[in-house]
């Protein structure tokens, strides 16, 4: 019984980081600004890391500030049941960026899980979309790996 909990703690941990975890905008980390500071939208796709099959989608929504931080939240996941993101991202170089952020998860209101979401991202020449995808690796409190999933997103710049 108690890894069948700790089962559907995992389950459920890798598709709130997966969902969350694609929802990035990015200027870079080291604290120069740019065109990908700002808000995004996203929609996120989890799935199978061996085949490739799509096993859920839901929306995200996420903030990069200036300095190569990030927050956001996701609909993948009740806010009862996990915390939000937070996270850092930095330019790699030309329309590349990468973002990775932390989240904890709880059952029941007890903190069970955490998980780090790691993503590579491609912005467009106009900066208003991006595409990216990445891992999620969730561990118990203790920092023991107890899974991982994989997941890509769309995003959107938020705006007037």
């Amino acid at each position: 019984m108690k890894n069948n909990k700790m089962n559907l703690v995992i389950r459920t941990v890798m598709l709130a980081v997966l969902a969350a975890g694609v929802t990035g905008t990015l200027t870079g980390q080291d604290g120069k600004g740019g065109r990908l500071v700002g808000t995004w939208d996203a929609v996120v796709t989890i799935r199978d890391c061996n085949s490739g099959a799509a096993l859920n989608t839901f929306a995200s929504i996420a903030s990069f500030n200036h300095g190569g931080t990030s927050i956001g939240s996701t609909s993948g996941i009740p806010q009862a049941n996990r915390t939000p993101e937070h996270g850092v991202w930095r330019h790699v170089r030309g329309q590349g960026y990468e973002f990775s952020f932390k989240s904890f998860n709880f059952v029941g209101g007890v903190p069970t899980t955490y998980t780090i979401v790691t993503h590579a991202l491609n912005l467009d020449r106009d900066g208003d979309t991006y595409t990216s995808e990445g891992t999620a690796q969730i561990y118990t409190l203790n920092g023991i790996q107890v899974g991982q999933g994989c997941s890509d997103a769309i995003g959107t710049r938020f705006g007037f």
